[in-house]
């Protein structure tokens, strides 16, 4: 597989700009003559949508929801990064961009998280002019906060509101695009397939969530902004409905897989109540901030926090990383907890839980400064526990939550087949091993603002595009195999719900590939996953019917592709047997725990190619050379 990521030459201070110029361009006049199909319409997708629609291409989007206002993107409770260093505490580009990289484990392109850094500032500029009510400091500035892996306070916010206030103003540039009739929207439809031709993307099939139609939609170049896999844990601080359908159909069609096995855990969510719960809570790491994490130091200890003085409380973060303390990183932060809990030293039912304690800043600031700040968020965990935070620790413990693997692609952003281009969390390309706190919102919205609109002008540009329509053969030989697909799901007449898998094999994931790996627990994985698949298509029931509103269908399909995906995840965790980032293989850790890279052996992504059904899949690499931050032991101590 050829794997050029088409990285422009030249100091990486200079790679966009120099890019950008090099690029080809499409004129004003004929950009109407090209058609666009954006493929989910969260913070990538609207972003994407609407820039390219203003630019005057012909788009289509889609999103299984009612509204663009649904998508998941709204989650990102805490923040966006940008570098314009306001609070004038030391923050640049180069800082940003030297978190970045050292945060995700030095296994990030380095070309393209500094490319990330140079855009973060316009993004806060442009939802500014969007009317985004971020929070401001008394003389008018923004105001900023601090995350997890950076000394400096770069995290622009609203409230504990931030992915919902930037979706709203994405969604507002989507929907006056749509207004004008440059975009066309479909809600409530599922992408489930991807229609290949000649070696190019060239559109996609789709099902009508409402009516069940299945139907076809042709355009020249196709965007993938999907989201991420961490439903694949089944409980996760994801939206039910997220699922990894649209890039595992892309990889079966040609597209490659990069590093699956990435896949970072968010320390402060709301413990798990019970084994018929459905989906985990997420509490903003932005809490980090004038929350202490402690548990007590005897184990075993059920006293209520107010029993249990200071001097019998392990401060662990800050006892253990001392130059960060609670605002180390998710992944080491989530170890850590899950150290504690492990040693016995956990609170809450089962002893899975850690306490977030939130009486020093209180104390120092008054109860109005932190309901200012995370009023909101403080109100969702009590209506969840039933626990008032302002009187009492918060109780959190680590969940899945972010995929920092996703569909290769190159500078450009486009995936390995021709013409599909993949943006925010559903490509692999600006995180690394583990994604720092608040960079989400910033990779999602500069993929879709202020990288895709110049990349597919220069694909345009450089290839002769002859048209193709839905009549076109191939696109009648995938929309037969969607069609045999859902035929296969619906005739099954066994006696398992859908849940049920996705429950047990959620089970396996988190337990043999969850926080911490080893070669035993995956190889026992490997055995496990192919086992269940094959029940699942012996043994599902399903009811209801494929031509009408069947959400026990919907899932189906997206459990069936769950289960082809987690085969994958598994084997790229079994064959990268160093520690870095969210994946921490126990056989290969430093003498105090913490996470030991193989630099010689690993710095490289792994791409997975799809060889075939049956077929063990192909393993390529993309070497990762690191010229201007240099290799190190990552540490926050």
């Amino acid at each position: 597989m050829n794997l050029d990521a088409k990285i422009p030459s030249g100091p990486i201070q200079e790679k966009w700009d120099k890019h950008r110029f090099e690029m080809k361009l499409v004129n004003p006049a004929n950009k109407r003559k090209f058609d666009v199909i954006v493929v989910g319409t969260g913070l990538a997708g609207a972003s994407a949508a609407a820039s390219l629609a203003e630019l005057g291409y012909n788009v289509e989007a889609f999103c299984f929801n009612d509204s663009a206002r649904r998508a998941h993107s709204i989650a990102a409770q805490g923040g966006i990064n940008a570098a314009k260093n306001y609070p004038n505490d030391g923050d640049s580009i180069e800082r940003l961009f030297y978190d970045t990289v050292k945060g995700g484990d030095f296994r990030a392109r380095e070309a393209n998280v500094y490319r990330l850094a140079q855009v973060s500032s316009a993004i806060i500029d442009q939802c500014v002019a969007q009317g985004v009510p971020f929070a401001r400091e008394y003389g008018g500035l923004l105001d900023n906060r601090s995350f997890g892996g950076a000394q400096v306070s770069r995290t622009f916010y609203a409230r504990g509101q931030t992915g919902q206030q930037l979706l709203l103003g994405a969604y507002g540039a989507l929907m006056r695009q749509v207004g004008l009739g440059t975009v066309k929207m479909h809600v409530r439809t599922e992408m489930l397939d991807v229609v290949v031709v000649d070696g190019r993307a060239r559109g996609i099939v789709v099902r009508d969530l409402t009516t069940g139609e299945i139907r076809s939609h042709a355009a020249d170049a196709v965007v993938l902004a999907t989201g991420g896999y961490a439903n694949v844990f089944y409980l996760s601080t994801n939206a039910k409905a997220c699922n990894v359908t649209a890039g595992e159909r892309a990889y079966k069609r040609g597209a490659a897989f990069a590093n699956p096995c990435f896949t970072p855990i968010h320390p402060t969510c709301i413990p798990r109540s019970g084994d018929y719960q459905s989906k985990l809570t997420l509490m903003s790491e932005s809490l980090r901030n004038d929350g202490r994490g402690w548990v007590p130091k005897i184990r075993g200890d059920r006293r209520s926090p107010a029993q249990i003085p200071e001097s019998e409380r392990d401060y662990y973060l800050e006892r253990k990383y001392p130059s960060y303390g609670n605002l180390a990183p998710r992944d080491i932060s989530s170890r850590a907890a899950k150290e504690a809990c492990d040693d016995g030293r956990g609170v809450g039912p089962g002893g899975y839980g850690v306490y977030l304690d939130f009486a020093d800043a209180i104390g120092r600031l008054g109860q109005n400064v932190i309901a200012e700040r995370y009023g909101n968020l403080f109100e969702m965990y009590e209506r969840i526990t039933g626990e008032n935070p302002y009187q009492v620790p918060m109780r959190i413990y680590p969940a899945p939550h972010y995929a920092m693997g996703g569909l290769w692609v190159d500078y450009n952003l486009m995936s390995t087949i021709e013409g599909l281009h993949v943006l925010g969390e559903a490509n692999f390309s600006d995180h690394g091993a583990n994604r720092l706190g608040a960079s989400a919102l910033m990779q999602g919205l500069a993929d879709g603002y202020f990288i895709i609109p110049y990349t597919i002008g220069h694909y345009f540009a450089s290839n002769k595009l002859g048209k193709v329509k839905t009549d076109h053969a191939e696109f009648k030989r995938v929309e037969a195999e969607v069609r045999e697909r859902i035929k296969r799901l619906t005739t099954a007449n066994g006696k398992r719900t859908p849940d049920s898998f996705h429950r047990e094999l959620g089970k396996i994931v988190w337990e043999k590939c969850g926080m911490a790996r080893n070669e035993k627990g995956l190889k026992e994985a490997l055995q496990q996953i192919p086992a269940l698949r094959e029940e699942f298509w012996k043994n599902l029931k399903l009811t209801g019917h494929s031509d009408d509103y069947n959400a026990v269908l919907e899932h189906a399909g997206r459990v069936a592709d769950f289960l082809e995906f987690a085969e994958l995840l598994c084997l790229d965790a079994l064959m990268r047997t160093e520690s870095c980032g969210g994946h921490f293989r126990e056989e290969s850790q430093m003498a105090d725990g913490e996470a030991k890279r193989d630099d010689a052996g690993f710095s490289h992504a792994t791409v997975w190619e799809y060889a075939g059904a049956d077929k063990a899949p192909l393993l390529n690499k993309e070497p990762l050379t690191f010229e201007t931050v240099k290799l190190a032991v990552r540490s926050y101590k």
